[in-house]
């Protein structure tokens, strides 16, 4: 992870995504279009399999693609236009999802990640595409969900 980017994705990746800190997401990543998040399910995140539930793999992948799409430009939010996920594998233990920026425009950027298994079987792949925008930092931990959404339009 490069010095610069620290701020951002702590701020962003921490403080801002409170999803994500519930969950535990921990990224070790976030540079030249490519982003690496690692999370091991709580109990109360496995479904009735006792595996990851879909919902929490979905979200790492969000997650993980946003901070790739974002990783050349951590100052510029995005937000997420679509998401197509496959999953091919139990997402059992300690995750490691890898995303990449596979393409961007000045509005869009095309990304892909997959999460990996301790034993590095590929559990599930996404690709999507995130709109950039502006972000506009809030001032205290109060006002961060008293901020307008960015639209999508």
């Amino acid at each position: 992870m490069t010095q610069a980017s620290d701020d951002i994705n702590v701020r962003s990746y921490t403080s801002q995504i409170p999803f994500a800190r519930h969950l535990g997401f921990e990224i070790t990543e976030f540079d030249g279009g490519r982003s690496e998040l690692r999370y091991t399910a709580k109990p109360e995140h496995l479904n009735t399999f006792d595996v990851t539930h879909g919902g929490a793999c979905m979200t790492l992948l969000d997650v993980t693609m946003a901070a790739a799409a974002r990783s050349l430009t951590p100052e510029i939010g995005v937000v997420t236009i679509e998401m197509k996920t496959s999953f091919m594998h139990p997402s059992v233990g300690p995750l490691v999802a890898k995303g990449r920026l596979m393409h961007r425009t000045a509005t869009l950027a095309f990304t892909e990640a997959t999460i990996f298994d301790a034993q590095g079987n590929a559990c599930a792949h996404a690709t999507g595409t995130f709109k950039y925008v502006k972000r506009r930092l809030p001032t205290s931990a109060s006002s961060a969900n008293e901020q307008r959404p960015p639209s999508t339009d």
